[in-house]
């Protein structure tokens, strides 16, 4: 046995007997899986096990497999949200919109001092101006546990729009039932918000009526999906929000402290943020932001989207119809408010693969009818909505008999024809998520359907990468119903026992939360979430890789989990200290200044109100700038004041300069105390099977993007027909360009072979679909990754994680670690150095022990004193390659990570699951 799987072992229990009595040569039996409504079901029976048919198409998916399409992948925020801009910049007719979280003064291109146009709300209302039609829907969040502030979002950008021609919509309404209003528990709740353990205190009943209900619906769920819609032409789709916090490059800079000039600020206001240390608060205020960056990093996020263009839009289009009309019948009508109006909207059915296009849903293939008389319209809609839910409920023959009839009083003539689209190109297939509450049809979990078949049929690999990890291998992990898990357990199982070359590789944030100290109580949400991962990968006697050991196969030799994490720099040397001195101003006030300078809406007298009162914010803006520009002035002015090393993110990428020949302006202490380092945290949702096949959306890998049930969340299957020559196991693989150049991007990211990204010199990757993705085939960086099982690919990949994963103990102790398998090893190797109240208590002035108040920094007392401290942390530091680093399987394993039970609790058994 390897040393990593006697590492993994102590947390399998009773694994060791179970592979010592096995005989690896001997056939073993199919790991079955079970067949109750676990989203397992094959897609040859069309029939859930809640009664409910659906339809002919693969995975069961409203939607067909369509071809004729062209797919373009980016990595990370930068190169996306360049590209939404430029087609949110020429949109002509209209823009349609769903989004988790939207926040109107996101910039889409960096720095903001040069892209003023850039920021979302004045692209959108120059827009409406040019009399586009903006269609927006966000989650209404229940707000006293969300700081999303959709109500923000709709007023600031409908009020501020005198065209009228963005309409926001927010869904679903949470509003509590008398029995709550009444009760002592809600005076409480308003004051101090819905936290975790607040709530895992409440009895069901008074949970349910503060989310509220729908029909037999507990609205405890959210819409999840992440989709931009230009024209009826394009589409953006996939993990990123339209939102603070998302925005990033390649190399994840977490410093942004600009001494020099402050227009090189990236990150303004609330967008600079790192939820572990605080969470977003009054987002409505985009400029309230109480994070110290001269002290604090922010937090790093890594993503994938896509965008997509040909006769896919179609069903993207239909989708958005159904939830805009769904949402408009069940709450917006009665308004009699002009500016909202159902969408009129039929579908394209062109360029289908396998079956004719079948609908059963109304609200998205609809016309108006004759006279163009919408009321009418809203009536046939009413009548069959609510015959559709008559049939849901009764188990009667659900809409399979009334398909026609609502698509003959629905479609009053042909409506709009569509010319003919060119067949061949990517092949491509929406799934997604939603049922009755969140889209007024039957249940749909076609991307759960996707998942297991796509696991089950690969061949030879699979890359996940998700923002969470939680499923089952059986009926023994409720509450946890979705069964992947089962899926990867029956692949592993049937590879080791054909002798087949096989590996999973998945990456997942390493705390999936935000809590700044797992400890405190505010923390019980992120504590439950990690307790279900680890019961889903290698704790509590069935999960993933206790299974496959029950097999007598060595989960280690097949499976691996992996996080990410990096550091940087703050630029708070001597520069700043001069320049602060120079123009009499603090830093921070300078930067506030900033914000309010370009906080501005561009043309207030046309678009409305300013965001703030100027004066003295812009003056010291304008005086600090003045004064940067003399110190640079300078003779001898160093690189520190010009900007250079503002971020030495760089370092750890291709191409970057060796950390320990990087300059600092200042003695050692403050240079030690400058080093930060943060989790990288993953919030991409993707599937990468042999280089062949890509699943991109916005589901998460857990119950609630899973079961259809819960949240509404949107995907992509895409299979790319252009072969491109590589390897699988050292020996000759046909890949798919599509999926092959994605995966490659990805690693090479992970390991630190891309160049740092500029974010003002836009390539191939920045733009729309239509240019194709630039990747460097045949470099020697390239041919590392290739082969995604090679043992040579594997000793890079696991060397690099575990150099990293030392690299960063070593300096930051930072958790999750695998030697703190207790509380009390947790109290010992963090929480001793880590104490935000010890920061209230010194008041922030603990010079000499920097790090018992600024969570991310150095260790300071690990080091020797002085330059030589200094010489040792950068001398650690230049080992890191890349942000890959292990996932430490082995925490808190010997405790009951949520504690008193909280796995028992009605509430968390479905919402953090």
């Amino acid at each position: 046995m390897s040393f990593l799987f006697d590492k993994v072992k102590d947390a399998v229990h009773d694994v060791e007997g179970k592979i010592k009595g096995s005989d690896h040569g001997q056939q073993k039996p199919h790991v079955d899986i079970p067949g109750h409504h676990t989203h397992l079901h094959t897609h040859h029976s069309g029939v859930c096990s809640d009664g409910d048919t659906h339809h002919m198409h693969r995975f069961q998916s409203f939607a067909p497999q369509r071809e004729g399409n062209d797919a373009k992948w980016y990595v990370d925020g930068c190169g996306y949200m360049w590209a939404v801009a430029e087609a949110l910049e020429n949109a002509r007719e209209t823009i349609w919109i769903l989004d988790w979280w939207l926040s109107p003064e996101l910039y889409l291109r960096r720095p903001p001092a040069k892209n003023e146009q850039y920021r979302l709300d004045k692209l959108l209302f120059n827009a409406a101006h040019r009399g586009v039609q903006v269609n927006i829907i966000v989650y209404k969040e229940v707000t006293q546990a969300l700081t999303l502030s959709s109500s923000h979002t709709k007023h600031w950008l409908e009020d501020n729009d005198p065209t009228g021609n963005i309409k926001v919509l927010r869904h679903p309404d949470h509003l509590p039932d008398k029995q709550v209003l009444a009760s002592s528990f809600w005076s409480s709740i308003k004051q101090s918000g819905l936290s975790a353990s607040k709530l895992s205190q409440l009895p069901g009943d008074v949970i349910k009526g503060i989310y509220g209900m729908n029909e037999d619906s507990i609205l405890y769920w959210a819409h999840h999906e992440k989709l931009c819609l230009v024209d009826g032409h394009i589409a953006f789709m996939g993990g990123l929000d339209l939102c603070y916090g998302r925005w990033d490059d390649n190399q994840h800079s977490i410093s942004d402290a600009h001494p020099g000039d402050l227009n090189k600020i990236v990150f303004p206001g609330q967008d600079y943020n790192n939820a572990r240390i605080m969470d977003f608060n009054d987002v409505s205020h985009w400029q309230a932001n109480k994070l110290d960056r001269k002290y604090n990093s922010r937090m790093g996020w890594t993503d994938v989207s896509i965008c997509l263009k040909g006769p896919i839009i179609e069903d993207l289009k239909a989708h958005f119809a159904q939830r805009w009309n769904f949402i408009y019948y069940e709450k917006y009508d009665v308004r009699k408010d002009a500016r909202y109006q159902p969408l009129i909207f039929r579908p394209n059915r062109s360029a289908i693969i396998g079956h004719p296009y079948d609908q059963a849903e109304p609200g998205a293939e609809v016309t108006a009818p004759e006279g163009g008389h919408h009321h009418d319209f809203a009536g046939q809609y009413h009548h069959f909505r609510e015959r559709m839910r008559s049939q849901y409920a009764s188990g009667r023959e659900r809409l399979e008999e009334s398909r026609e009839g609502i698509r003959d009083h629905m479609h009053h003539g042909q409506g709009q024809q569509y010319p003919d689209l060119p067949l061949g190109g990517v092949q491509i297939q929406l799934m997604r998520s939603c049922t009755k509450w969140s889209h007024g049809v039957p249940v749909e979990h076609s991307i759960a359907n996707s998942y297991i078949e796509t696991i089950r049929d690969s061949k030879h690999f699979v890359y996940m990468e998700n923002q969470f990890f939680i499923t089952a291998t059986g009926d023994e992990q409720k509450p946890v119903e979705n069964r992947v898990g089962a899926a990867i357990v029956e692949r592993i199982v049937r590879a080791a026992k054909n002798g087949e070359a096989y590996q999973m590789i998945i990456n997942i944030p390493a705390i999936p939360g935000f809590a700044g100290d797992l400890k405190a109580d505010a923390s019980l949400g992120t504590r439950a979430i990690m307790e279900f991962q680890y019961n889903s990968i290698n704790r509590g006697g069935h999960s993933i890789m206790e299974e496959i050991a029950k097999q007598g196969v060595d989960p280690m030799d097949y499976l691996r989990f992996y996080n990410l994490r990096n550091y940087d720099r703050i630029n708070s040397s001597n520069a700043m200290a001069q320049v602060e001195q120079k123009s009499g101003v603090a830093y921070d006030d300078a930067r506030k200044g900033y914000d309010q300078k370009f906080g501005q809406v561009v043309d207030s007298q046309q678009y409305g109100q300013d965001y703030a009162d100027q004066g003295a914010g812009e003056n010291a803006y304008d005086r600090y700038q003045q004064a940067a520009h003399d110190v640079q002035g300078q003779a001898g002015a160093s690189e520190l004041a010009t900007g250079k090393w503002d971020s030495v993110a760089s370092c750890y990428m291709l191409g970057g300069e060796d950390i320990r020949n990087v300059p600092w302006d200042g003695d050692a202490q403050s240079e030690l105390d400058a080093f930060v380092s943060e989790e990288l945290y993953i919030h991409s949702k993707i599937l990468i099977a042999d280089d062949r096949v890509v699943i991109c959306g916005s589901a998460n890998m857990n119950d609630r993007s899973q079961l259809g049930s819960h949240d509404s969340e949107i995907a992509v299957l895409v299979e790319d027909p252009q072969e491109v020559d590589s390897y699988m196991a050292g020996q000759p693989w046909k890949a798919k360009k599509f999926a092959a150049s994605l995966r490659r991007q990805i690693f090479r990211k992970h390991l630190g072979l891309l160049p740092p990204q500029d974010m003002e010199r836009p390539d191939a990757n920045f733009m729309p679909v239509g240019d194709p993705n630039v990747y460097d085939w045949g470099s020697r960086e390239d041919h590392a990754v290739a082969d995604p099982i090679a043992p040579s690919f594997l000793n890079l990949w696991k060397t690099t994680a575990a150099n990293n994963t030392a690299a960063f103990k070593r300096v930051f102790h930072p958790v999750p670690d695998d030697d703190v398998r207790s509380w009390k090893d947790y109290d010992s190797y963090f929480e001793r150095f880590f104490k935000p109240e010890e920061a209230e208590k010194d008041k922030k002035k603990d010079v000499g022990r920097p790090s018992t108040w600024k969570i991310g920094h150095v260790v300071a007392e690990e080091f020797s004193p002085g330059a030589q401290g200094l010489s040792e942390v950068k001398e650690i530091l230049s080992r890191v390659k890349g942000t890959l680093v292990e996932m430490p399987l082995m925490f808190l394993k010997d405790e009951d990570i949520a504690k008193e039970g909280l796995g028992l609790n009605a509430f968390t058994e479905v919402v953090y699951t």
